[in-house]
């Protein structure tokens, strides 16, 4: 179970940096750059990677749980954007955190 749940964060995580980048290369507006392109297909290469991890995920695991834990992924986006992009984070910004840790909680049980 545990490098079932090892391979989910890994999916997660993966997702969560797919849309960093993507975030990252519009950064300087949508003009058809060296850093627009590079940071577009670092993005990419991370979603397909987070995409080929989740086809093995449901491989290994009900479709019921996986999906639903995919929500994991806000969490990373939040510390993410937190850290590398100077967003703030608030009060209902961590109450999500908590809902978002609690119903996945809930659903593994």
């Amino acid at each position: 179970m545990l490098i079932k749940l090892v391979l989910l964060l890994c999916m997660t995580l993966l997702g969560s940096l797919g849309g960093f980048f993507f975030k990252k290369c519009t950064s300087r507006g949508l003009k058809l750059s060296g850093f627009f392109i590079v940071n577009l297909g670092i993005g990419g290469v991370f979603y397909v990677l987070g995409a080929l991890l989740n086809i093995q995920l449901l491989k290994m695991m009900p479709y019921t749980i996986v999906y639903p834990l995919t929500s994991i992924t806000y969490i990373w986006t939040l510390i993410l954007s937190s850290l590398f992009l100077s967003e703030k984070m608030n009060r209902r910004k961590w109450f999500g955190i908590l809902l978002v840790i609690t119903g996945a909680f809930f659903l593994t049980m």
